[in-house]
């Protein structure tokens, strides 16, 4: 075993990632203050193939020192858009057909790896606030609300490290349907 080349990893052209197939999911993160959680989520988005990156309230944008420290070039390949409410994009992205889904601790959520993902579907993934997470309209407006099963004392991950768990597990079950090659 030995560990591979930056030339041996079959890395796409800024070019080649912009035309591959992407699987049927948008993110949002609303309201996120980290400028290192948007760089993380840029380099997650690109990594699984995200259709879109939405960068909602006073989520910062690029271009951004500290979100490229991060980021590593990623702003370049995500497609992504800031808008100012996200209340008006959820119902947007309603009328286009996506299943909004709150990544949140609420009273009715589904444990993300019970969650059955739909490879027909379009779903848009929404992260919250580092401190008071996805907000009540949201969640109010959401057709579900996932979390990620934790056993430990906080009950509580860092955004990019939720953001890469619940991606993760949708590239997983959606990954097949994209051409990858």
């Amino acid at each position: 075993m030995r560990k591979l080349a930056n030339e041996e990893l079959d890395r796409k052209s800024i070019d080649e990632f912009k035309a591959a197939d992407k699987i049927p999911v948008v993110v949002i993160l609303d309201d996120v203050r980290s400028l290192h959680n948007v760089g993380s989520t840029f380099r997650t988005c690109d990594a699984f193939l995200i259709e879109k990156l939405y960068l909602a309230g006073i989520t910062g944008s690029p271009p951004h020192r500290e979100i490229n420290k991060t980021a590593l070039g990623s702003t370049e390949s995500v497609i992504w858009e800031h808008v100012s409410h996200i209340t008006d994009l959820i119902v947007q992205l309603k009328k286009e057909g996506y299943i909004i889904i709150s990544v949140e601790q609420v009273d009715k959520s589904t444990p993300l790896n019970e969650f059955q993902v739909d490879k027909s579907v379009k779903y848009c993934l929404v992260f919250g606030n580092e401190v008071f997470g996805v907000n009540e309209q949201v969640i109010a407006a959401s057709d579900h609300s996932i979390e990620i099963p934790q056993e430990g004392t906080k009950h509580s991950l860092n955004i990019s490290v939720s953001l890469g768990i619940v991606v993760w597990e949708f590239w997983n079950k959606l990954a097949p349907s994209v051409e990858t090659g």
